[in-house]
C-alpha cells in the first residue's frame, strides 16, 4: 500500500474523489442489482428508455451521459437480448427511436429495487442534514454538462466574411 504522502493529492482532488464515488456506486450496484443480470449501464439505458419511451438514440445519449458509440453498442446488445426494439422514426429515416419490450420491462423491474437500494445506501453515507446539499451540488454540476452538450449540439453558424471592394 502506498504511503499517506502519495495519496494526499488524490485525497484533495474533487474530480478524483467524484470518480471514486462513481466507482463505489457501480460496485454497490453490481453487488445489489447485478444479480438481475443487467450491468449498471444496461440498467441506465433501460431506465432512460422506460422514462423517455420512443426517444431517439441521440436523445438517450444526452439523458444518460453515455457517449454515442457506447450507447449504440448497448442498444444493439439490449436488442439481441430482447429488451428493447429500435425503429426508424417517421420524421427522419436516419433516426432510431428506442422502446422497451415486455421482456425489457421485466428485466428493469427485477433490477429496480436493487438500484434504488444502492441510491439509499450511498445517501446514507452522507449525514441527513447534508443530503439535500449534496444532491443540489451534483445537480448543479450535471446542469453544467447539459450546457456543454447544448453548445455542442447547436448548429454551427458559418462565419460571414466581408471582402472590401477595391475601387
Amino acid at each position: 500500500m502506498s504511503g499517506a504522502k502519495e495519496q494526499k493529492p488524490f485525497a484533495r482532488s474533487f474530480s478524483h474523489l467524484l470518480k471514486r464515488a462513481v466507482q463505489y456506486s457501480v460496485y454497490r450496484y453490481n453487488e445489489e442489482a447485478g444479480k438481475s443480470g443487467l450491468t449498471h449501464r444496461q440498467f441506465t439505458v433501460l431506465s432512460a428508455v422506460d422514462v423517455f419511451e420512443g426517444k431517439s438514440q441521440t436523445e438517450l445519449v444526452r439523458v444518460t451521459g453515455i457517449d454515442r458509440s457506447t450507447l449504440a453498442d448497448l442498444v444493439a446488445r439490449l436488442m439481441s437480448q430482447g429488451y428493447v426494439q429500435r425503429r426508424r422514426t417517421k420524421e427522419d429515416a436516419r433516426t432510431n427511436s428506442v422502446r422497451l419490450t415486455p421482456v425489457g420491462k421485466k428485466a428493469l423491474k427485477a433490477a429496480q429495487s436493487g438500484a434504488d437500494g444502492v441510491d439509499k445506501m450511498m445517501l446514507a453515507l452522507v449525514s441527513a442534514s447534508d443530503r439535500k446539499t449534496v444532491l443540489e451540488c451534483l445537480a448543479l454540476i450535471s446542469s453544467e454538462m447539459d450546457k456543454v452538450d447544448d453548445a455542442e449540439e447547436a448548429p454551427k453558424q458559418p462565419t460571414k466574411v466581408r471582402l472590401k471592394r477595391r475601387v
